[in-house]
C-alpha cells in the first residue's frame, strides 16, 4: 500500500516475480470481468462508466473469484486491495473462513506528498503510442514523443490540483489501513524514493527481515 504515485504497481510486479506468486490487481480484475462480460463485470461497469468507485461488495466478490484460481493456491500479492478498513476486515474473515489463510505481510511504500505531486504532475503521455515521459527525468524540451513522433499531453488526473485531491482521498479512505495493519503486527514500511531498482531491493530486504 501507499499513496498515488508511490510506485505500487511497478514494485508489485517485481516483488511478485521474485517470490513466484501472482500479482493480483483490482484494476486487472475489473478489466478482465468487464471484457469477459461476467455478471460482476456488468455490475461494475455501470459504476466505472460514471466515474464512481465500484461498491465494496462487488469488488470483494471479484477478489474472491480471483483468489480461488489455481495459481493463487501457494500465495499471492495484492495490489490495490484492500483500499479501506471495511474491505480489510472482510478480507481477513474471508481468507480465514474459506482457505484457512491470512496475510503474511503488508508493505507500505512511504513517499513524501510533494514528491508524489512532482512524480505525477510531471508525467506526459504520448497521444499515439501511449508511452509515458517525465518532464524532469527524461529531459524533455518539447512535446514530441522520441519513440514515435506523437504529441505528448498531460492527462487530466495528472494535473497538480487533481493529484492533490487524490492524495486527500487517500488520506481519508486508505491511510487508516496503516494503523489497522500495524495493530495486526504485519505492517512494514520502506522508503519508496529513489531509483526503481533500489526501492525493489529495499522491499525484498524488508520481506526477508520480516520472514526471519
Amino acid at each position: 500500500m501507499g499513496p498515488p504515485g508511490a510506485g505500487k504497481g511497478t514494485q508489485a510486479q517485481f516483488i511478485a516475480s521474485h517470490l513466484s506468486v501472482p500479482k493480483i490487481s483490482t484494476g486487472d480484475i475489473f478489466r478482465a470481468n468487464v471484457s469477459g462480460g461476467t455478471e460482476l463485470g456488468r455490475q461494475a461497469k455501470q459504476y466505472m462508466d460514471r466515474g464512481d468507485l465500484v461498491p465494496d461488495e462487488i469488488t470483494i466478490a471479484m477478489v474472491r473469484d480471483r483468489l480461488s484460481e489455481d495459481d493463487a493456491r501457494h500465495g499471492f500479492l495484492l495490489d490495490g486491495f484492500p483500499r479501506n478498513v471495511p474491505q480489510a476486515q472482510t478480507l481477513k474473515k474471508m481468507l480465514d473462513a474459506e482457505w484457512g489463510a491470512k496475510l503474511d505481510l503488508v508493505l507500505e511504500l512511504v513517499v513524501d506528498e510533494d514528491e508524489v505531486v512532482r512524480r505525477l504532475s510531471g508525467r506526459r503521455t504520448c497521444s499515439q503510442c501511449g508511452k509515458i515521459w517525465h518532464v524532469d527525468w527524461d529531459d524533455k524540451k518539447d512535446d514530441i514523443c522520441d519513440e514515435c513522433g506523437g504529441r505528448l499531453f498531460q492527462r487530466d488526473d495528472d494535473r497538480e490540483d487533481v493529484v492533490r485531491h487524490r492524495l486527500e482521498v487517500y488520506q481519508e479512505q486508505t491511510a487508516p489501513l496503516v494503523s489497522f495493519y500495524a495493530d495486526e503486527g504485519i505492517l512494514v514500511g520502506i522508503d519508496a524514493t529513489g531509483p526503481v531498482e533500489e526501492v525493489t531491493e529495499r522491499a525484498l530486504e524488508a520481506i526477508r527481515r520480516f520472514r526471519g
